[in-house]
């Protein structure tokens, strides 16, 4: 089963999308396996934003991302990464897609309402960092007949 971690930045819950934004990603067919509110520490971020930390603006994204709580969700669903991806648009939402989350919600590069995995590989390595094994649920909705057909379910 494909995962992919979703974080709800401040920019979103600072201005009251939490619930359209699971809305989408629920009227999409996508199932929640895991979600909490929690608040971010340099600990964390630090680890899950390596790849940027020697960048000039990591300061600057270390007291976004800590500036409120954020909700992180764990969704499943078959091929979920690049699925999430399409729906959440480019990382500067100035030039993401309409329809898009960070297209219609979002007016900054980094104030961009959401972050979410960029592979299957790191899906499962950001679920791990946010979740503790026994906050990701296996069920299977009463909806996923009238989402997957027989052959796509095993996902």
């Amino acid at each position: 089963m494909e995962k992919t971690l979703i974080i709800l930045k401040p920019s979103c819950v600072q201005r009251a999308l939490v619930g359209q934004v699971i809305n989408r990603f629920q009227r999409k067919g996508l199932t929640i396996a895991g979600m909490k509110m929690m608040q971010l520490d340099e600990q964390i971020l630090r680890e899950h934003y390596a790849h940027l930390v020697d960048k000039p603006f990591f300061p600057s994204l270390l007291r976004s991302m800590m500036a409120t709580p954020v909700i992180v969700m764990c969704l499943v669903g078959k091929e979920v990464v690049s699925v999430v991806r399409a729906m959440v648009g480019a990382t500067n939402s100035r030039v993401a897609a309409p329809g898009t989350i960070r297209g219609d919600y979002g007016m900054s590069g980094q104030e961009n309402i959401v972050h979410a995995s960029d592979s299957p590989e790191n899906g499962d390595i950001e679920v791990a960092r946010f979740f503790k094994p026994d906050e990701i649920f296996t069920y299977q909705p009463i909806t996923t007949p009238a989402i997957y057909n027989d052959q796509e379910r095993n996902y």
